[in-house]
């Protein structure tokens, strides 16, 4: 059977870690706790502002979430410094399995989207710097619809927007939100566990599959017809 696959981009795709050297040279010891704080917040602020109604660009959020790190973590930056990371974020390297796990899945037939929070913009200059953009049939942002994941809108907007049905799509995400929101709306979703330190979250609500590498997906799409 082919499938429909949405591709979350940011920590699924895309390397959202790669920002950590930079954060090392400037301030040391702190990198890594800045490191996630910046992407916990990131997504936080998405998630209140999908609450509120007030969606507002991803990288709104991202520098936002910049500018709290600085606060809570008493560093000071300079404003060089901020737009440096700020760039950065735009041109994030793909782990090391995305693209001989995309040109499987698309030599297999099925139709592969990237599928995020981001802006069609910027998710097309982070695939273009990848050098995987010509690997998908397209990108679903959800800046069209101006409600950020896990809202049911927009998994229902992807598959208006890609002609699909929830019997034959399937969401692929490192991110537990993501996979709980893809699963509660009625698509079946791999969880791509990039670090065997992730938890998922204890809703009673459990992934149609778990894999360790992109390149375990076509054996799980295959036992899961």
């Amino acid at each position: 059977m082919k499938y429909t696959l949405a591709f979350d981009v940011y920590g699924t795709l895309i390397n959202t870690s790669a920002v950590f050297d930079s954060l090392e040279q400037m301030i040391g010891d702190q990198a890594k706790d800045f490191m996630e704080t910046w992407r916990n917040k990131q997504l936080e602020y998405s998630f209140r502002r999908g609450l509120m109604n007030k969606y507002t660009d991803f990288s709104v959020c991202t520098k936002e979430a910049l500018e709290y790190c600085c606060k809570l973590l008493k560093v000071d930056l300079n404003k060089a410094q901020k737009e440096s990371l700020m760039m950065e974020y735009t041109v994030l390297p793909a782990f090391d399995d995305v693209e001989i796990g995309l040109r499987n899945l698309k030599g297999l037939g099925h139709k592969l989207f990237a599928f995020s929070n981001g802006s069609e913009k910027a998710i097309t200059k982070l695939l273009k710097h990848a050098k995987i953009i010509e690997l998908f049939d397209g990108i679903v942002s959800v800046e069209k619809v101006t409600v950020f994941k896990p809202s049911p809108v927009v998994y229902e907007y992807f598959n208006t927007k890609t002609n699909s049905k929830k019997t034959n799509s399937w969401l692929i995400s490192s991110n537990p939100f993501d996979v709980i929101g893809g699963l509660s709306y009625g698509l079946r979703s791999a969880w791509l566990q990039r670090s065997k330190d992730t938890i998922f979250d204890p809703w009673g609500i459990e992934p149609t599959a778990i894999i360790n590498k992109l390149t375990d997906l076509p054996l799980t799409l295959d036992s899961n017809k």
